[in-house]
Formats: structure tokens, sequence, C-alpha cells
């Protein structure tokens, strides 16, 4: 089973994430339409278009807080990649005040619309909700799958038709999916003399998908419990009824403690510290810290005020005493056989220990400092 060369951190059991490609026109007004029309009929609770940050290529952040059922906060953030050709690439992640339950509805729901141009896989450009056929040709099937396997962000399942279908058994998988998973899961359909391309594509994951059977691909790195055996179903029946067993297999591989996908990181600390829809109270909490804050500063830079006073004062003291030694002692000469610490070694020792004091105090008042400006709102002045 392939590793990854550096461990990833294990994505929280509070958090639900997503990438995927809008590959339509205006992506950020079908956000705003949606988001605006479900704060009108009370689905979310509010939404929040953050203001452009700025960079080299900036991305635009949607935010939306809804609840879901016994009164458990989510909070969602959508970050809009700009179109460098092939569609708008988005991220969303989201977290609950508990961890996730797949029957809750699906974060995708809460920004986009049913149906539209955003369902496409972000790293394939397959559609997250409807079949997807293998290539005909066997290089580009092989290359496809490869692809697949190694991706983090979805769940990639593989089907083999046994033999030809019908309508029934056109049927996407999502359809019975809970509806936390309808989003995250792209079905790859292998035609009935595709088995051995499909086996010997997936070969380097040590995944094998049963004739007429199905698999879900482990991805890389893949989840700590992950066994091929577990998630591998004997015979799916594409007659237009419920996989059942696929459909449990699927579920079970997603609630495996999985790895952040390559870039979640970054996107859940987003979330976490860079929140800008905050209620009235958590503005209230925030303020409250901020003043905590400025009191500890200014307590450290007192203390720190209050020690170089009192260091000035004894150096001064020392200063005078070697003066007055100075003019009663002719030539500046000492009585033999004493070995008195003189008044002007008195003020190096004392030069010193403010020295020291200083060193010792001045990274507390700096990190004081630091974080005094870092949280000073833009444009407010001491």
């Amino acid at each position: 089973m392939p590793t990854s060369p550096t461990a990833r951190p294990t994505t929280p059991p509070t958090v639900w994430p997503a990438r995927g490609r809008h590959v339509g026109p205006d992506a950020e007004g079908v956000l705003r339409h949606t988001l605006r029309q479900l704060k009108d009929s009370q689905v979310i609770d509010d939404f929040r278009e953050v203001p452009d940050a700025g960079g080299d290529f900036p991305e635009q952040v949607f935010e939306a807080r809804w609840r879901v059922p016994d009164d458990v906060t989510v909070r969602a953030r959508l970050g809009l990649a700009p179109d460098l050709g092939g569609g708008r690439e988005w991220t969303l992640l989201a977290e609950a005040e508990q961890p996730w339950d797949p029957a809750w509805p699906s974060p995708v729901t809460r920004f986009w619309p049913e149906y539209g141009d955003w369902d496409h896989d972000a790293a394939t450009g397959l559609s997250l909700s409807r079949i997807n056929p293998l290539p005909e040709d066997d290089k580009d099937a092989r290359r496809l799958l490869r692809n697949s396997g190694h991706g983090g962000w979805c769940v990639h399942v593989v089907v083999h038709e046994a033999m030809s279908t019908d309508e029934r058994g056109r049927l996407p998988l999502a359809r019975w999916l809970p509806p936390s998973l309808r989003h995250r899961v792209v079905e790859h359909r292998a035609a009935p003399h595709q088995l051995r391309v499909v086996n010997w594509a997936l070969r380097e994951f040590d995944v094998e998908v049963p004739r007429g059977g199905a698999v879900a691909l482990p991805g890389t790195p893949a989840p700590s419990g992950y066994d091929a055996e577990d998630f591998a179903v004997r015979a799916v029946f594409l007659d237009g009824s419920e996989p059942a067993d696929l459909v449990a297999a699927v579920t079970r591989f997603a609630a495996l403690p999985r790895p952040l996908p390559d870039g979640a990181d970054d996107a859940l600390t987003a979330l976490r510290e860079d929140w800008h829809l905050l209620t009235l109270e958590e503005e209230l909490a925030r303020e409250r810290k901020r003043v905590a804050m400025y009191a500890e500063a200014l307590e450290a830079m007192t203390d720190s005020r209050n020690l170089y006073r009192e260091a000035t004062e004894r150096a001064h003291e020392a200063l005078a005493a070697y003066r007055e030694s100075a003019e009663a002692a002719p030539g500046g000469q000492q009585p033999s056989g004493t070995r008195t610490t003189s008044p002007f070694q008195q003020l190096t020792r004392t030069l010193e220990r403010l020295k020291d004091s200083a060193k010792a105090l001045r990274p507390a008042a700096t990190a004081q400092g630091d974080e005094d400006t870092d949280a000073r709102p833009a444009g407010s002045e001491r």
C-alpha cells in the first residue's frame, strides 16, 4: 500500500472537507444568489462575502453559518480560486460543534444550487453526482484511475458492469448515499470488457474490482484501518434497486479516520482563525479577550518601567558614592591591606544587573507588543 513521505494530520471528526470545480460563467454570482436565497428562506442563519485580501492569486471567500438538528451550529468557508483556465476551483471546509453526522445536509447545498456547473471533481473534472463511464482508450482509462487513486478530497468508487445495462442500471450511486456523502463521491463505471484494464491500473494500490462488483479506492495516503477486502463488494445488481452493500461499504469507508487532504490544513486554519461572520455574543467575547490582552501588555510595560526606574536610581546612587569617595581619598589611593569594593565596581555591577533585567524583560514585552499590534484593528491608534 503506498504511503505518504510525510505524515499528515488526521481530519478532525467535526470537519467536513470538499473540493470541486465550477466550469461555467459567473461562479461568484451563483454563490451570492444562492446564499441570499437560502438566508431569505431561513435555511442558513447568515452569510458574508469576505473582502479581498490581495496577493498574486487572490481568492474570493464566502462564509456561512447554519444549524443542523439538535441545534448544532455549523460554520463553513468556501474559497473560490481565480480562473486559470478550465474553470474555477472551489475549496469548502465546514466545522460543526459536534462530530459530523452523515445524515446532516451536505454543506455544498448551503453554497451551490442543487444542480449546476459547480458539480465537478477538482482533480479529474468528473461529475460528483452522476455516473462517469471510463474512457474507451485503455491508456486514458489507466491514467484516469491512477490519478483518481491518488486523490484525497473525494471518495472514488469503481463499479464494474458484468453485462450491458439498461436505463434502470444507469442510476448513480449518489442518490442512495447519506446526504453528507452525496457530493464527496466520484462513481466510475467500467464496461464489461474493461475489467482487465481496471485491475491492471489498480495494482499499485493493492486493490481489485470483482467481476460485476465494486471497490472504494484507498487514496494516498490510505486511511488508517483500510483493508481492500472490507470495502469491496462482490456483486452489485444494476437493476434500479438500492445497492445496499455498496452504500454500506462506502459509508464505512468515509467514516474511517483520514489524513487531511493536500491543502486542507491551510483552509482549516483560515476557517478557525480568520473567521469574520461573528454573532453579537462572539464579537463581545472577542472584544473582552482583546481588552484582557491590552491590560496584560500595559501591566508588563508598567513593570518594565518601574524596574528601569529602580535600576537608574541605584546607578545614580553608586555614581554619587564613587564621586564622594574619589574626592575624599588623596591621589585616589586606598589604604594598604584592604580589599574593599570600590564605588566604581558597585556602579559596574549595578549596570550589569540593569542590563540583565532588561534582557529578561525584553522578550515578554516584545511578545506582548506583537500581540497588541496584531490584535489592533487596521486604522486604529494607541
